[in-house]
C-alpha cells in the first residue's frame, strides 16, 4: 500500500507532463486546431470585455471608469484584438481542425510548421498586448513600446502567414483518392480562399511594418513616426480586410444547410461564384484602397468613381446575398430537418451582411460618415458576425472532434440572444455616425442624444460578452458528459454540398 501511494504521485505527475508535452509538439491537426480556437476564445473574452468597457464610458462624460489618457489606446487595442486575435486566427483554427477531415486526409500539410505558427501568433499577441498596456500601440506615448508593437504585429502576420500555408497546402494536395478540388466540401472551399487571400495581403501589410519599423528606429521623419503607424497599417484593420476574414461565415452556413436538407445544395456553382465575388476585396486590400464614390461635380466624374465602387463594394455584398439566397432556396426542401447550429451560422452571416452594407455607406463621401461611431459599428457587425458564426460551427462540427452533441435549446437561444447582442451594440452608432459622433472618443461633444445610443449600445455589449462566456461553459460542459454522438452525426458532420 505505501509503496503504490509514493509512487502513484510520481506517476500522475509524469502523466500529467506527458499530456502537456503531446500537446505542446503536436502534429494532430485537431490538437492544433483546437488549441489555436482555445485560444482565440480568450482573446475574445478581453476584445468583447474591453469593447464594454468603453461604450459604459461613453454613456457619461464624467465618468472615470477608463483612464482618459489610456482611451486612445483601449479604442486601437479593440480593433486590433479583434481582427487579429480573434477573427483570424478563430477562422483558421477551425480549418485546421476541420478541413483535413472533410478532404479525407488522415496528416496535416506541414503540420510543424502549422504548430510553429500558431507559437509565432501566440507569442506575436502576447508582445503587442505588452506594448499596448505600456503605451505603446499605434499612437502611443512610449516609443519604444511602439517598436515592440510593430515587432509583436510582424510575429503575429508570420504566424497567420504559415497557417494559411498549411491549411492551402492541405486542400490542393492531399484529398482522397477521386475527390477533386471541385468536389471539396463547400466549407473546404471557403477555407482555401480565406487561405489564400490572407496568404496575399499579409505580406503586403508586413512590408508596410518594415518600413514604419525602420522609420519609427531611426529618424521618425518619413512616415509620421508614432502618429505615422495607424496611417500605414490602418487598411489592414477595416474594410475590406476584414470582409476576407469572414469569408467562411459563408461556408459554414451552407455546411450547415447541405447536412439540414440532406442532399446537395442547389446550383453548387452558385455558391463558388458567390464566395469568389466576397474574395474580390483581396484587390481592395491590396491595393491599399477603399475606393470611395464622391457624388459632387459632373456626372462623367461621378461615373468614374461610381465604377471601382461598385466593383470593390458592390460585388462582395452581392456574393453574401446569392449564398443566402441559394441556402434559403435550399430550405424548401421538404426533407430538410432542423439544426440548432443554423440559428448562429444564419444570423452571423446576417450580421456580416448588414456590415458590409454598412460600409458601402460609409464609403459615400457626402454622407460624412468617416471618422465617426458608424465606423466603429461596421467593425462590431463584421467581427461579431464572423465570432457568431464560429459558434455556430463549432456547435455543428463539435461532434466530430469531441464526439459528443452540444444540446439543442441553449445553441439556439444563445445564437438568438447573441444576435440581439450584435444589433443593440452595433446598430445604435449607425444612428450616432449621422449625428456626427466621433470616433475612438469617449469624453468632449458626442453628438445628439450620444448617452441614449451610447447605453444602448453598452448593454449590447455586455449582452455578447455574457453569450460568449455562457457558450464556452456549454462547450465545457458537452465535451465532458453530453449525448454521444452516433455514426450518423459523423456522416452529417463531413456532408458534402
Amino acid at each position: 500500500m505505501t509503496a503504490v501511494e509514493t509512487i502513484s504521485p510520481t506517476s500522475s505527475g509524469a502523466g500529467i507532463l506527458g499530456g502537456v508535452s503531446e500537446w505542446l509538439m503536436t502534429t494532430s491537426h485537431r490538437r492544433i486546431g483546437r488549441l489555436l480556437v482555445a485560444l482565440s476564445v480568450f482573446w475574445m473574452l478581453i476584445v468583447v470585455l474591453v469593447g464594454t468597457l468603453l461604450s459604459v464610458e461613453r454613456i457619461s462624460s464624467t465618468s472615470d471608469l477608463v483612464d482618459p489618457t489610456s482611451t486612445t489606446q483601449l479604442f486601437s487595442f479593440f480593433r486590433v484584438g479583434l481582427i487579429f486575435g480573434v477573427m483570424a486566427p478563430m477562422t483558421l483554427g477551425l480549418a485546421l481542425a476541420i478541413v483535413p477531415m472533410q478532404i479525407g486526409s488522415q496528416v496535416l500539410a506541414f503540420a510543424r510548421a502549422a504548430l510553429f505558427g500558431v507559437y509565432l501568433w501566440i507569442f506575436g499577441m502576447v508582445i503587442v498586448g505588452v506594448a499596448y498596456i505600456g503605451n505603446g500601440g499605434p499612437g502611443g506615448g512610449d516609443p519604444q513600446m511602439v517598436d515592440l508593437f510593430l515587432v509583436g504585429m510582424a510575429l503575429v502576420i508570420a504566424g497567420l502567414i504559415v497557417v494559411s500555408a498549411s491549411i492551402a497546402t492541405t486542400v490542393l494536395t492531399s484529398r482522397r483518392a477521386g475527390m477533386t478540388l471541385i468536389d471539396a466540401p463547400i466549407f473546404v472551399w471557403s477555407s482555401l480562399i480565406t487561405s489564400i487571400s490572407l496568404i496575399l495581403t499579409l505580406p503586403v501589410m508586413a512590408g508596410a511594418l518594415i518600413y514604419v519599423a525602420v522609420d519609427h528606429s531611426y529618424t521618425r521623419a518619413t512616415f509620421g513616426a508614432t502618429d505615422g503607424v495607424n496611417a500605414w497599417i490602418g487598411w489592414a484593420l477595416t474594410s475590406p480586410q476584414i470582409f476576407l476574414l469572414a469569408i467562411s461565415t459563408l461556408g459554414v452556413l451552407a455546411q450547415i444547410v447541405g447536412t439540414m436538407t440532406r442532399g446537395k445544395q442547389p446550383l453548387r456553382g452558385g455558391l463558388f461564384v458567390g464566395i469568389g465575388l466576397m474574395s474580390v476585396a483581396l484587390v481592395g486590400t491590396v491595393t491599399q484602397s477603399f475606393y470611395a464614390l464622391q457624388l459632387d461635380g459632373e456626372l462623367s466624374d461621378i461615373a468614374k468613381s461610381l465604377v471601382p465602387f461598385l466593383f470593390y463594394n458592390a460585388l462582395p455584398i452581392l456574393g453574401v446575398l446569392i449564398v443566402l439566397g441559394l441556402c434559403l432556396l435550399a430550405m424548401k426542401n421538404e426533407k430538410a430537418k432542423p439544426s440548432a447550429a443554423f440559428v448562429p451560422a444564419f444570423f452571423g452571416v446576417a450580421m456580416v451582411l448588414t456590415g458590409m452594407l454598412g460600409n458601402a455607406l460609409l464609403r459615400i463621401n457626402n454622407l460624412k460618415l468617416s471618422n465617426t461611431v458608424f465606423e466603429e459599428a461596421v467593425l462590431v457587425y463584421v467581427g461579431y458576425g464572423v465570432i457568431l458564426s464560429s459558434l455556430g460551427a463549432i456547435a455543428y462540427f463539435g461532434p466530430r472532434i469531441w464526439g459528443r452533441k452540444m444540446p439543442t435549446m441553449p445553441v439556439i437561444g444563445l445564437g438568438l440572444l447573441g444576435t440581439l447582442g450584435i444589433v443593440l451594440a452595433a446598430l445604435p452608432y449607425y444612428i450616432a455616425g449621422f449625428t456626427d459622433q466621433p470616433a475612438s472618443r469617449t469624453t468632449g461633444s458626442l453628438g445628439d442624444n450620444s448617452q441614449i445610443w451610447n447605453s444602448v449600445a453598452a448593454l449590447g455589449q455586455a449582452i455578447f460578452l455574457l453569450v460568449i462566456v455562457a457558450f464556452v461553459g456549454l462547450v465545457v460542459k458537452s465535451s465532458r458528459d453530453g449525448e454521444i454522438a452516433n455514426d450518423e452525426i459523423f456522416e452529417t458532420a463531413q456532408a458534402n454540398v
